[in-house]
């Protein structure tokens, strides 16, 4: 048995090692590969392949994994004009973060800027500002809390509570070692809600020092939000300069392919222009609003078309996975049964030699039984009766021959059949009378027999198994007596206490100390535990031989 459970133990440990071993190996290649396929410009690809790795992330219950790549497919998602859809993933990632984790701080700020500018996009600015505060509270990053801070203090402005903003341009400006490309951000973005406050502001000393900032840094982006402030500032006062910066913004907004941009840029040339330029740019406008509609549209679309084909794609893959499980846990199963049944044959073997040895030890004590049995009977219903019949001759002076061949016939008879258990108690017959018979038969001369007390009233509740085995005591107590006691006088008194027989053995022989009766005293110890009585011997009581008998009823 030890061996079968050794088995079973090493083929359970053997499947974890090798669980535990492939969970350690673990390398989400979908990640690093969806990254690639992002700095490459390959989007709608870098797309499905974050889409992968959070499924991937998610079958290793690695929640902050999860987060991540929802994080990034959010980003992707607004920067295609997908707003809702980018809101609703940056809050599903929202769900994977743990906020008391200083090492998800980064991606929590990151994931919530993205919900600002979502909001911002959607012109929900009131939320916007809610989620770039929390952007900034998560933000340990100088460069990074200027950067939400702009973008909280454009919500502010937007929202038109220009104060706010003001205030949080200024402390942007505070930080130390702030890059170029975020101090003319902040510095613009500070200007243009000074005169938006109040128009008789000169923003332009400080537009134009964003501007050569932007200039020197090449930082186009910055260079299209400069053009379309400055544009913005003289749409008014000076149209001919506010048409020439919003042609600047317009070429630029092209170079790095917004159509937001360029959308708002021909909306500023087609106020300024003359009637026959301002149909063209609305012509144009018309055409690249549309384009824009239907590319995000498109992408909307797109991106719910791959995550139909990464679920579809997980689900069979799961499928797959679950038959691939169902087919390794019949193998396992199928390696237990066998196991087991080895276990079992090993076990009925050691079983079956065990069972045989412990079926000869029976055996080797059934027939030592048997002989202690039938040595039993021997003594008591052979050696027993003949002793019987050698104290009738020796205290008969006339000896009935019939009545002695009888006897001896009867012990023959009794020796012969001692195989079939013969009963030297009839059942049928008084068993007082026949106990009486026996006790008489050794009495002589020079022994003299008190008995008192033996009546058949006594033995009405007593069954014959146990009469049987009183009988077989007595006997052999007289046997014994005539043998070895040398006594003239013996006592019996029959007697009944409660639920106990009481039997009280007298004579007034040598004792029991200098005898040795071997088997006899044996045998009525045996009968009288048969019976679960008693026997007690007293020597010590003026020099008689006393022995008590008990037994219940």
């Amino acid at each position: 048995m030890k061996f079968f459970y050794l088995l079973l133990i090493i083929c359970i440990i053997s499947c974890s090692e090798k669980s535990t071993i492939e969970k350690k190996n673990f390398t989400n290649h979908f990640y690093d590969i969806a990254f690639e396929l992002r700095d490459n410009g390959q989007i709608d690809s870098s797309f499905s392949y974050f889409y992968k790795a959070k499924d991937i992330f998610l079958q290793e219950n690695d929640s902050f994994g999860v987060g991540k790549c929802l994080t990034n497919l959010a980003i992707i998602q607004e920067n295609k004009g997908d707003y809702f859809g980018s809101q609703e993933t940056s809050l599903s990632a929202l769900h994977y973060f743990n906020n008391k984790d200083s090492l998800q701080y980064k991606y929590l700020s990151i994931n919530y800027n993205s919900l600002g500018i979502a909001a911002a996009k959607l012109k929900n600015y009131r939320e916007a500002i809610r989620f770039y505060t929390q952007a900034l509270n998560f933000s340990s990053d100088l460069q990074d809390k200027a950067l939400y801070q702009n973008n909280l203090g454009n919500s502010y402005t937007n929202n038109k509570n220009y104060n706010q903003a003001i205030n949080i341009y200024n402390d942007a400006l505070k930080i130390d070692n702030i890059n170029g490309i975020i101090y003319s951000k902040t510095l613009t973005n500070l200007a243009f809600t000074k005169w938006l406050q109040n128009k008789n502001y000169n923003p332009i000393p400080e537009f134009q020092k964003a501007l050569n900032i932007r200039l020197k840094e090449n930082d186009n982006w910055g260079l299209n939000s400069s053009y379309a402030h400055i544009a913005d500032y003289y749409l008014r006062s000076n149209p001919d300069s506010a048409k020439i910066y919003a042609k600047k913004m317009l070429d630029v907004a092209r170079q790095i392919k917004s159509p937001d941009d360029q959308i708002e840029a021909l909306q500023k040339l087609i106020t300024l222009e003359n009637s026959q330029n301002s149909k063209h740019y609305f012509q144009v406008y018309q055409n690249l609003s549309d384009s824009l509609q239907t590319a995000r549209n498109k992408a909307k679309n797109q991106f719910a078309l791959i995550r139909y084909e990464t679920e579809k794609n997980k689900a069979d893959f799961l499928k797959a996975k679950a038959e691939s499980t169902e087919r390794q846990n019949k193998i396992i199963v199928r390696n237990i049964i066998v196991i087991s049944l080895f276990g079992l044959l090993i076990f009925a073997y050691f079983y079956y030699r065990r069972r045989q040895k412990i079926l000869r030890q029976e055996k080797l004590l059934e027939v030592k039984n048997t002989e202690l049995k039938y040595s039993k009977k021997v003594h008591d219903k052979v050696a027993n009766r003949i002793y019987q019949l050698m104290s009738q001759v020796e205290n008969t002076e006339i000896i009935d021959k019939d009545s002695l061949l009888f006897g001896l016939e009867n012990a023959y008879e009794t020796s012969r059949d001692i195989s079939y258990d013969n009963k030297e108690v009839n059942e049928n017959q008084n068993f007082s009378e026949q106990l009486h018979k026996m006790l008489d038969s050794y009495s002589s001369g020079s022994v003299k027999l008190i008995s008192n007390g033996n009546t058949e009233k006594l033995w009405e509740s007593v069954n014959f198994q146990n009469k049987t085995e009183v009988y077989l005591i007595l006997q052999e107590l007289m046997t014994n007596m005539k043998k070895h006691s040398q006594a003239n006088i013996v006592s019996i008194k029959f007697s009944k206490d409660n639920s106990r027989i009481n039997i009280s053995y007298t004579d007034n022989g040598i004792g029991i100390k200098n005898l040795s009766p071997k088997n006899g005293l044996q045998n009525m110890e045996n009968r009288i535990n048969a019976i679960n009585g008693t026997i007690i011997f007293d020597t010590e009581t003026n020099n008689l031989l006393k022995i008590n008998i008990s037994f219940p009823v």
